[in-house]
C-alpha cells in the first residue's frame, strides 16, 4: 500500500518571491506545495527556496530584497545565515526613495461615530489611560532615596485609601552624570525627564536629585519654563541636608498629592485622544506575516478615529524606510526620516558597528536571517495610512495619525522615547516571548504565533497565530483594536496583573561618559 502524504504546508507572501516561509516543522525529503523537495531540516518559520539563487542574487521576500545569497542556493535548500546575508556592501545596496509619490488620503470616521474610550482628562486637555503618580530622578546618584520613597508610601498602605491611583513610580535610571551639559545626550534626557513628567498618565511627579550633577533640575525648569506646582515638586539631597531628611521630604510630599491626584475620575473621551506606541520585541519569522499587520490594521483603524499611532525603533526599519517615504504627506517628512537612517549609518560606524548587528540570536533562531527581513516585518506595524511626521527621541509628538520616532531598536530605551513623547497606551508584538511592561502607560502583548503564545499564557493579551489558520488580518486587528480601547478604559494587560513596569524606564543615552 503506497502513503501519499500531503504537501507540507508553506506560506507564499508574494509572487516576487524566491522563498517560502515553513509553517511547521518540514523534515528534509519532503514535497511541498511549490513541486520542490527540501534538501534539509527546515524549522518552524523559517525560509525555504523555490528555486535556485546564484551567489550574490538577491533573496526575496514580501516581495523585497531581504539580502544577498552568499553560495549556491538550490531550490529545497534552507535559507538562512549560512547562505544569505547582506551583500558585500553591507546593506547599502540604491533604495528607490520616492517622496510624497502615494501618499494615501485617509477616510475618517465623522467624528459623531467615532470610538470611545474612558479616560482621565488633564487640566491641560490631555487624556490619560491611568492615573500614577511619578518619582524621577535628575541622576542615578538619586536613584536610591526615589525608591526607598516609592517603598515608604507602598508599605505604608495609604494607597488604599485611594483606589483612583495605580501607584507610585520610581523612574530611576543610569545616567545624568559624567555628559556634555550642551551635548546630544544632554538634550535628550532633558527631553525624556520632561517628556515623563508631562505624560497624561501621570497624575503628579517629584523629581529629585543630587545637587552637583550636570543634569540640573533648575535649568531644566527654566528651558521648559515651569515653576512647582501643587503636582509637580523638585527637591536635591544636598539641598535638603542629606538622605533621611530627602526621603522624609519626599514621603510627606506624596502623601500631599495623593488626594489631589485621586481626584482625577474617567470620563467618556473620543477614541482620538489615543497616542499608540507601536512596538516589537523577541521577533521571529511570522512577526511580520501575522501580528505586525494585524497590529498595522489596528493602528489605521485608530487613525481613521483620529487618533496617532508611533511607529519607531529606527535601526528596525532599516531596508524598509523606502517604503515609508512613499508615504510621507511631503518631501520634507520623507527627507527627515532619511536624515535619521543615515545619522544612524555614521553612528554605527563610528562605534565600529553596522547595521546588520541586528537581528539578535534569538531573532535569528525564529527565522530572521538579516535586518532587511526583520525591517519589512516591523515596518508592517505602521499600517497603510500616510506618514505624517517625524520626530526625534523623546520630542513632544503633536500630529495626529501615523507618525514616526527615532529611537534604538532596544525595546526599553525605544518605548521609554515614545512615552516621553506621549503615548498613552502601547502594544508589544513579539514571536519569541518578551517579557514586558511599561509603567505608566499599559503595554498590550501580541503573540505571533500560538505555540508560544500557549507556553506563555500569563504573559500574552492576544494570540494572533490563529492568522495562520484563516482568521483575517482584518478580524485580528479589529479585535486589537477593541482591546487597545478596554486597556485605555481601565481593563489591566497581562504585564500589569504581573506587575512588570518598574525597571523599564531606560533614557537613550548617547555620546561620550566622561
Amino acid at each position: 500500500m503506497t502513503i501519499h502524504n500531503p504537501p507540507a504546508r508553506t506560506l507564499r507572501l508574494s509572487a516576487d518571491d524566491n522563498v517560502v516561509v515553513a509553517g511547521e516543522k518540514i523534515e528534509k525529503g519532503t514535497a511541498l506545495s511549490e513541486g520542490i523537495v527540501t534538501r534539509q531540516r527546515i524549522p518552524f518559520g523559517h525560509k525555504v527556496a523555490t528555486r535556485a539563487i546564484a551567489p550574490g542574487e538577491p533573496v526575496y521576500k514580501f516581495g523585497q530584497i531581504i539580502g544577498f545569497a552568499s553560495k549556491p542556493v538550490e531550490p529545497g535548500d534552507w535559507v538562512h545565515t549560512d547562505n544569505c546575508d547582506m551583500g558585500p556592501e553591507h546593506g547599502a545596496f540604491e533604495r528607490d526613495y520616492q517622496f510624497a509619490q502615494a501618499a494615501p488620503r485617509t477616510a475618517f470616521v465623522p467624528e459623531g461615530q467615532r470610538a470611545t474610550f474612558e479616560g482621565f482628562r488633564r487640566s491641560n486637555g490631555k487624556v490619560g489611560t491611568r492615573n500614577y503618580l511619578g518619582i524621577l530622578t535628575s541622576v542615578n546618584c538619586s536613584a536610591t532615596v526615589a525608591k526607598y520613597m516609592a517603598e515608604a508610601i507602598n508599605r505604608s498602605g495609604v494607597l488604599d485609601d485611594f483606589p483612583t491611583i495605580d501607584g507610585i513610580v520610581p523612574f530611576v535610571h543610569g545616567t545624568g552624570c559624567a555628559m556634555d551639559t550642551d551635548g546630544e545626550g544632554f538634550v535628550i534626557l532633558r527631553r525624556t525627564q520632561w517628556g515623563y513628567t508631562s505624560n497624561p498618565n501621570l497624575g503628579g511627579a517629584l523629581l529629585v536629585g543630587l545637587g552637583c550633577e550636570a543634569f540640573q533640575i533648575g535649568r531644566m525648569k527654566e528651558a521648559y519654563g515651569v515653576t512647582d506646582t501643587e503636582t509637580f515638586q523638585t527637591m536635591t539631597i544636598q539641598e535638603i541636608g542629606g538622605t533621611k531628611k530627602m526621603i522624609e521630604w519626599g514621603v510627606e510630599r506624596i502623601k500631599e498629592m495623593l488626594p489631589i491626584v485621586a481626584r482625577a475620575k474617567r470620563e467618556t473621551v473620543p477614541a482620538s485622544e489615543l497616542m499608540l506606541a507601536l512596538q516589537c520585541g523577541g521577533s521571529d519569522g511570522y512577526s511580520g506575516i501575522t501580528a505586525n499587520p494585524a497590529l498595522g490594521v489596528a493602528a489605521d483603524i485608530l487613525v481613521r478615529n483620529g487618533g496617532t499611532a508611533i511607529l519607531s525603533e529606527t535601526p528596525e526599519i532599516y531596508g524598509a524606510e523606502h517604503l515609508l517615504t512613499r508615504r510621507a504627506v511631503s518631501r520634507e517628512v520623507g527627507e527627515k526620516l532619511i536624515e535619521r537612517i543615515k545619522w544612524w549609518e555614521d553612528y554605527t560606524g563610528r562605534n565600529r558597528g553596522e547595521m546588520n548587528n541586528n537581528p539578535s540570536p534569538g531573532n535569528k533562531a525564529g527565522g530572521l536571517t538579516t535586518i532587511l527581513e526583520k525591517s519589512l516585518g516591523a515596518a508592517a506595524k505602521g499600517g497603510t495610512t500616510a506618514l505624517t511626521a517625524v520626530y526625534e527621541y523623546a520630542e513632544p509628538v503633536t500630529e495626529k495619525g501615523f507618525v514616526f520616532m527615532d529611537t534604538p531598536g532596544f525595546d526599553p530605551v525605544s518605548a521609554t522615547g515614545q512615552v516621553a513623547g506621549g503615548a498613552n497606551v502601547l502594544c508589544f508584538t513579539t514571536g519569541r516571548g518578551s517579557a514586558y511592561g511599561c509603567k505608566p502607560v499599559p503595554s498590550i502583548k501580541l503573540a505571533t504565533n500560538t505555540p508560544m503564545y500557549e507556553r506563555m499564557a500569563d504573559d500574552m493579551d492576544i494570540n494572533c497565530g490563529d492568522i495562520l489558520e484563516g482568521v483575517s488580518l482584518e478580524e485580528k486587528g479589529d479585535a486589537i483594536f477593541r482591546e487597545v480601547l478596554a486597556v485605555a478604559s481601565g481593563k489591566r494587560s497581562k504585564s500589569e496583573e504581573l506587575g512588570y513596569g518598574d525597571n523599564e524606564f531606560v533614557p537613550w543615552q548617547v555620546g561620550a561618559v566622561m
